[in-house]
């Protein structure tokens, strides 16, 4: 982990006022991981805690919304769904120059390689089995009984998620690249119809989002919630199961090629077909989702990679690598289609 030049006696001031107990701060280190919201550990007499923070420098519209992250976890901690105990939210003119909250830290095991190389059969099967469980869980939360019904815009939400990651990817774009602007207009002329179904959507739901017990066997936190919203729950699982079909020889680490049966993970199919049993929810217009998945992460990727040559990106190293995948993301989700239409 690196440490960021924080004025340390100012932000210990401030976490002393905020923070419920707090008190002695020693040590401020930002985690290496993440390319979003930069996150730092806490040390402090009265414990270890976790701040995430906006990242310095020129933000794009609607991007790194850290108070919505506090926000949905807050509301989330009575209802079934595993999340980080938030303490205290800080507003732009905090000590550190910008918005950012702290929440407890959960001390457990972040699984980086969905192969999962370190478990046995049994505990792969248990941990992929524990994260549609958690999925299930979100997806039946009631947004108006958790205080979340106005978390999202009302209307078509795959409509509304194609105009703002088109308008993020174009006003980040640093090349022309056709199988995005083929993939937009795609995207554009076959969004389903509203069929009414609204969740509370994390946004990012993968492996490495989740902090499991140290054998895998139970989930202690959803993490990185900063794309969360009211949409639908199809968006979430479509956008975890891109991980089946991404390569594993990659910097993405997917699934792809890998013999899944002999590793003890669940094909594809038999994954939703378990989040359907749990959820009551039935799986609708796959395509469609799948292609809009790859289509947002490219959107994404293309946002840090562009933070990374103007200087802003949280590991810009990482972000450097983001950028190339942005044309393999985009060619995989016209596979998707192509695929789609030949059967």
């Amino acid at each position: 982990m690196e440490t960021d030049p924080f004025d340390m006696e100012a932000l210990a001031d401030e976490l002393h006022d905020l923070v419920p107990g707090f008190s002695g701060l020693h040590a401020v280190e930002k985690f290496n991981t993440g390319q979003s919201n930069p996150t730092y550990r806490i040390e402090a007499d009265s414990g270890k805690y976790v701040l995430r923070a906006k990242p310095p420098g020129a933000l794009l519209k609607s991007a790194h919304q850290v108070d919505r992250e506090y926000r949905v976890m807050k509301a989330l901690a009575d209802h079934g769904v595993p999340v980080p105990k938030v303490l205290a939210l800080a507003g732009e003119d905090s000590a550190i120059g910008r918005m950012y909250f702290v929440m407890e830290l959960v001390e457990g095991h972040i699984f980086w390689d969905p192969a999962l190389p370190e478990m046995t059969k049994a505990e792969r099967t248990t941990i992929y089995d524990g994260m549609n469980a958690v999925l299930a869980a979100l997806h039946s939360v009631d947004p108006k009984a958790a205080g979340l019904e106005d978390f999202g815009r009302p209307g078509n939400y795959f409509a509304r998620q194609i105009r703002r990651w088109s308008e993020q990817y174009l006003a980040s774009r640093t090349d022309e690249l056709a199988d995005m602007e083929g993939l937009m207009a795609w995207l554009g002329e076959n969004v389903p119809d509203d069929d009414g179904r609204v969740s509370i959507v994390h946004g990012d739901f993968r492996l490495d989002n989740m902090i499991f017990d140290g054998h895998g066997g139970h989930v202690l936190a959803l993490i990185d919630w900063e794309l969360s919203t009211l949409g639908h729950p199809m968006a979430d699982l479509a956008y975890q199961c891109m991980q089946w079909r991404l390569p594993h020889n990659s910097g993405f680490r997917g699934l792809g090629g890998l013999d899944r049966d002999a590793l003890g993970i669940p094909q594809e199919a038999d994954y939703c077909a378990k989040y359907t049993e749990r959820s009551g929810i039935e799986i609708e217009n796959w395509t469609f989702c799948l292609a809009f998945s790859f289509f947002r992460l490219a959107s994404i990727l293309q946002g840090v990679y562009k933070r990374t040559l103007d200087g802003n990106a949280s590991n810009p190293e990482r972000g450097r690598e983001f950028g190339k995948a942005v044309p393999l993301l985009a060619a995989m989700a016209l596979d998707v289609i192509d695929e789609s239409n030949r059967s």
